[in-house]
């Protein structure tokens, strides 16, 4: 962290005001943003993908529940993985606990990985969470929505993730899509990866208010994430 630069009351009040010009602008934009995102057009699905939950076999429509709205969270665990990853654990861990603010809002919102439900469950546990959780295992859900892929995909360095063709390290990728249920269809309205998963990370978000921010740098700049039950107490750093 650079050094502060410490002034008078006077003075840091003139720099707020003038920051917060800038993050009215920023709100401004961010909303109009948000508009044209409702805005994009729809695309029906026509596959039956089919889905393992707590409550039996799901269709994709199912998942919605009573509502119109679905969000659905790729959740990186892979088939043969034994825990999920601690990056998505750590957006989950920002989700837990909204369902019923989202519920009032017409919208669900359910993890779905490629592990068995077995598997899913078991980890779901570990992490304490009250998510709902659906396998995908055996369908093409997450290869059509572009997070899952082959390690020839992998090996080639050129598979389809984030809207261009670019390398991914493995074979299992984040993300979110939405959907909504129309006169008894299901549409695909959005889906969004990458740093376009940051506005879902309230704890990131937290963070940037901070003098340190997410205090992140170098090519792994997430390496110091675990998941919550793997930190080990330390002494805070000194910003010296």
């Amino acid at each position: 962290m650079q050094a502060p630069n410490i002034v008078s009351q006077e003075e840091w009040l003139a720099a707020r005001k003038a920051h917060l010009a800038r993050e009215k602008e920023f709100t401004r934009l961010r909303d109009a943003l948000s508009r044209e995102r409702r805005a994009l057009p729809w695309v029906k699905v026509d596959k039956p993908y089919m889905f393992d939950t707590e409550a039996g076999r799901a269709s994709l429509a199912d998942l919605f529940g009573p509502h119109s709205q679905l969000i659905v969270y790729h959740f990186m665990l892979g088939p043969t993985w034994q825990e999920g990853c601690k990056s998505c654990s750590f957006w989950a861990d920002n989700f837990d606990g909204i369902a019923v603010h989202l519920a009032h809002r017409d919208t669900a919102l359910a993890l779905v990985s490629r592990a068995p439900l077995e598997r899913i469950l078991s980890f779901k546990r570990r992490m304490g969470w009250r998510l709902a959780w659906a396998s995908s295992h055996g369908s093409d859900f997450n290869r059509d929505f572009h997070v899952s892929f082959t390690a020839d995909e992998v090996a080639s360095k050129r598979l389809d993730y984030n809207y261009t063709i670019q390398s991914f390290p493995m074979e299992e990728a984040p993300g979110v899509s939405v959907f909504a249920k129309a006169d008894g269809a299901v549409f695909h309205t959005y889906s969004c990866y990458a740093r376009g998963l940051d506005m879902l990370n309230g704890a990131y978000h937290l963070l940037d208010l901070t003098p340190k921010g997410r205090d992140e740098s170098g090519p792994h700049n997430m390496a110091w994430v675990r998941h919550h039950d793997r930190y080990e107490e330390q002494t805070p750093r000194s910003s010296c």
